[in-house]
């Protein structure tokens, strides 16, 4: 193995000098560990999909005496999970005004989900993701597929991507909100049963 490396190392000086070839590793090493760091961010949005077919082997629930659980998002401790969607909004307007962006935009998301649920458009499980929420709504309701794609993307951006959030992305949000509401208040296209 000695043999092998230093005839590899001696090789190696032929070609380039050996104090270019360790600053070539170091800079190789910086630009791993930099890539390494910000991960999720260097990942393209949108990448290629290849659906395989999926085994779904059946799931036992424990149902509860007081129905579906709230969906499960992040979710600071002590909090309440029981607040209605107006109540959101208001902590999301409270926190957006202390400047805590990426609080407010989790509350927005919080408040159109709730809203989602109590207009039937949807049923929360616990552990559901924003992503399988998002398709159980557009499944119901269709026009509201648009805005919660677009929530969904900007909270996965702040809370999974960890980069800042800033006055824009909850303003953004309150706009996604007002989308939501108006699809919502729309006519279901099956006429309304559901």
């Amino acid at each position: 193995m000695s043999r092998w490396w230093t005839e590899a190392v001696a090789a190696l000086g032929d070609v380039l000098p050996l104090p270019l070839a360790a600053l070539l590793v170091v800079l190789l090493a910086g630009v791993a560990a930099l890539a390494w760091y910000h991960f999720p961010a260097w990942v393209p949005r949108r990448l290629p999909r290849w659906r395989l077919p999926r085994l779904r082997l059946p799931r036992w629930r424990r149902r509860t005496a007081d129905g579906p659980a709230a969906v499960a998002l992040p979710r600071p401790r002590g909090a309440h999970d029981d607040l209605p969607a107006d109540a959101a909004r208001s902590l999301a307007d409270r926190l957006a005004a202390e400047g805590r962006y990426a609080e407010a935009v989790r509350e927005r998301l919080r408040a159109m989900v709730r809203r989602l649920v109590a207009v039937g458009a949807v049923a929360p499980r616990p552990g559901m993701t924003v992503t399988e929420l998002t398709d159980a709504a557009a499944r119901a309701r269709p026009p509201v597929d648009p805005p919660l794609r677009a929530a969904g993307a900007i909270f996965a951006e702040l809370w999974y991507a960890q980069r800042p959030a800033a006055a824009d992305h909850d303003r953004r949000m309150r706009e996604l909100a007002d989308d939501l509401d108006r699809a919502l208040s729309a006519p279901p296209p099956d006429g309304g049963a559901r």
